[in-house]
C-alpha cells in the first residue's frame, strides 16, 4: 500500500490541483489528508487561486481514495460539501509494520501526544513546517503545507510504504527533512 500524504490546502485550487497531479504522478493508491481543507484561516494570507468550491469538486473526484482528519479551519458545513468524512480528530492506519496515528496536529501533537504503541508514527499538519523526528518513543512526521508553507518549507506531501518514507516537493523532488 502506498500512501499520499498532504496536509493545509486552505482552499488553494491551484495547490489542489498540484497535490492532485501529484498524487496520479506517485501512483499511490490512498491519499491521507491532515485537515485544513477548504477554508484559509484567520491567521493566514489568501492562499493562490483561493477558491474553496473547486477544491472541494477536485476533492470529491477522488472520494474513494481519500481519508481525512479534521483540522482547526474545518467545521461541520464543510462536510456538508465534502463527500468523504472529515470531522475525526484523528485516524490510526497501518502501513506494513508501521502504526501511524494520524492528526492535525492543533489538539494532538509533541506536547498532547495520543496514547502511543512504541516504535509508532505521529503524523501531524498545522505548523505548515515539514519535520521527521524521533521524540521517545515514536517519530512525529509533519509533511508541511500545500498552499502555505511557512519557516521557508517547500509546498510539499510525505510518500509512505511499508518500506520508506519520503518527503516530496510537488514537483517530485525529494527532499531532506529533519
Amino acid at each position: 500500500m502506498k500512501w499520499f500524504v498532504a496536509s493545509d490546502i486552505h482552499g488553494s485550487s491551484y495547490y489542489c490541483k498540484r497535490l492532485l497531479e501529484a498524487f496520479e504522478r506517485e501512483k499511490a493508491d490512498r491519499i491521507l489528508l491532515l485537515g485544513d481543507l477548504l477554508y484559509h484561516g484567520p491567521r493566514n494570507e489568501l492562499p493562490k487561486e483561493y477558491d474553496p468550491k473547486s477544491v472541494y469538486d477536485m476533492l470529491n473526484a477522488y472520494k474513494e481514495s481519500i481519508v481525512a482528519v479534521r483540522g482547526n479551519c474545518d467545521c461541520e458545513v464543510d462536510q456538508m460539501v465534502l463527500e468523504f468524512p472529515i470531522l475525526a480528530d484523528y485516524a490510526v492506519i497501518s502501513v506494513g509494520e508501521k502504526t501511524i496515528y494520524a492528526t492535525h496536529g492543533h489538539v494532538y501533537n509533541n506536547e498532547n501526544p495520543l496514547p502511543f504503541l512504541k516504535g509508532a508514527y505521529l503524523l501531524a499538519g498545522h505548523t505548515h513546517v515539514p519535520r521527521n523526528v524521533k521524540v521517545g518513543d515514536y517519530t512525529y512526521l509533519n509533511p508541511g503545507s500545500v498552499s502555505i508553507p511557512k519557516e521557508n518549507s517547500h509546498h510539499g506531501y510525505i510518500i509512505i510504504t511499508e518500506s520508506e518514507i519520503t518527503f516530496k516537493d510537488l514537483d517530485g523532488t525529494v527532499m531532506n527533512i529533519n
